[in-house]
């Protein structure tokens, strides 16, 4: 499978760039979230189980030993993106941000730095930092979980944040020649097709530079998982999660990179759907659709 023939992968632009396969690893910087620690709210997202895809033991571990751990583990790379993921991290003090990511930085053959975060914690003194690492020569993503456009879904999903919120800052952000990578979610409850292609109209108008894809999943532990289980919400599936992610790829410029276009979560964590359970399924099948009806813009 050739994705990167229908798609502009992230991947395959940095192997372009650097002329070898650069590797994320994946770091928890033990940062807690508003939306949990009570200065939002309490519970979190309501789709949210951080535990699903990050290990809460790894936050107790410094982030050179967390490097060093995983790179032992990788043998089809050389050289490293420090990916900071879990939680909202870039919520702390400057000065303890900094100290991390220089930690990360600081480890040998490290091209640069992914944070992870929501639009309303990233502050003009954090952007002013990854400017810093940007101008040094490193490889910067500011990556916005922002899952949707629609601020009715934002509030029923208890983000705590509004649209508005992620224009300010990727505005910000672009302005300071930081990349944005936009984290967007198909199948919140109540919404459909032509509301994601609104949400990809609304991120593409506001800039950014690389969009994450992801299938809702319904994880053991999440708010949503209460609800999925007397049959009050709904999953998405294969062939309907890949015309609605196919259409979105279908109508986004070229030149924007696509870091995933599915994902998936391992039992039992996963409750539904089960075709997440392997992330090739759904990549599989978005190459297969891709093929036959047009790559990443050809509907523009």
């Amino acid at each position: 499978m050739q994705l990167n023939d229908v798609v502009s992968m992230f991947g395959a632009d940095l192997q372009r760039r650097y002329g070898e396969k650069i590797h994320k690893v994946t770091l928890h910087g033990g940062f807690s979230c508003p939306n949990r620690d009570g200065t939002l709210g309490r519970g979190g997202c309501t789709f949210c189980n951080v535990s699903s895809f990050s290990d809460e033991k790894q936050s107790e571990q410094p982030i050179t030993l967390q490097i060093q751990q995983q790179i032992s583990r990788i043998s089809r790379a050389n050289r490293y993106l420090a990916y900071f993921q879990a939680y909202t991290s870039t919520y702390d003090e400057v000065y303890r941000l900094k100290q991390l990511y220089e930690e990360a930085l600081q480890q040998a053959d490290m091209v640069g730095l992914c944070v992870g975060t929501r639009p309303d914690c990233v502050p003009d003194a954090v952007l002013s930092l990854l400017a810093d690492y940007r101008q040094q020569g490193y490889e910067i993503w500011l990556e916005l979980g922002l899952q949707t456009a629609h601020d009715k879904t934002l509030h029923r999903i208890n983000r705590g944040h509004d649209f508005a919120a992620y224009q300010a800052t990727t505005q910000k952000a672009r302005a300071l020649g930081l990349k944005v990578c936009t984290h967007l979610i198909c199948g919140l409850p109540n919404e459909n097709a032509a509301m994601n292609m609104q949400t990809l109209e609304a991120v593409l108008a506001c800039g950014t530079d690389g969009i994450k894809l992801h299938p809702l999943h319904i994880v053991e532990g999440s708010i949503m998982a209460k609800s999925w289980r007397v049959g009050r919400i709904d999953t998405l599936s294969l062939e309907e999660y890949t015309a609605t992610a196919g259409e979105m790829i279908r109508h986004t410029p070229t030149d924007i990179l696509y870091h995933r276009i599915s994902a998936s979560a391992r039992k039992p964590t996963l409750l539904a759907p089960q075709w997440c359970e392997n992330r090739w399924v759904g990549m599989n099948s978005l190459y297969q659709y891709l093929l036959t009806n047009g790559g990443q813009g050809s509907a523009l």
